[in-house]
């Protein structure tokens, strides 16, 4: 019993420190500036892609994105120093044009899939 009981509290600290699995955030995008630079996860920013920034989610990390009834997939390739503004995700200019995101926007997200080696996102470099 006292396995059992362990097991189930080992398991609620470890769910409470990754990030909730759907919610509410506010997004925005990036595009022109980056576009061709390398993200934090290393890979080159393509602009266009359905890709987005993300301070805590590994990389990875598949997000569907809902934005007034029209939904994207997006893939977290970087992470960013928009959460200082109070945004959740920064999302690839792609992203943002095919759900209509304008600039700022707050939109509903659940977590699609999430990568085999679950390596957490590093922490934004300070600017």
């Amino acid at each position: 019993m006292k396995k059992v009981l362990l097991a189930v509290l080992a398991a609620g600290v470890v769910n409470s420190c990754l990030p909730a699995t759907a919610g509410t955030g506010k997004a925005s995008w990036y595009g022109p500036g980056f576009h061709g630079k390398r993200t934090a996860s290393g890979e080159i920013f393509n602009q266009n892609a359905m890709t987005t920034a993300h301070n805590s989610l590994p990389f990875g990390t598949i997000v569907k994105v809902t934005y007034k009834g029209k939904s994207v997939n997006v893939r977290v390739n970087d992470t960013g120093g928009f959460g200082k503004y109070g945004r959740t995700f920064d999302l690839s200019k792609g992203a943002a044009r095919a759900i209509g995101c304008p600039g700022v926007c707050v939109i509903q997200y659940d977590i699609v899939s999430r990568p085999e080696n679950r390596k957490l996102a590093n922490k934004p470099k300070k600017m």
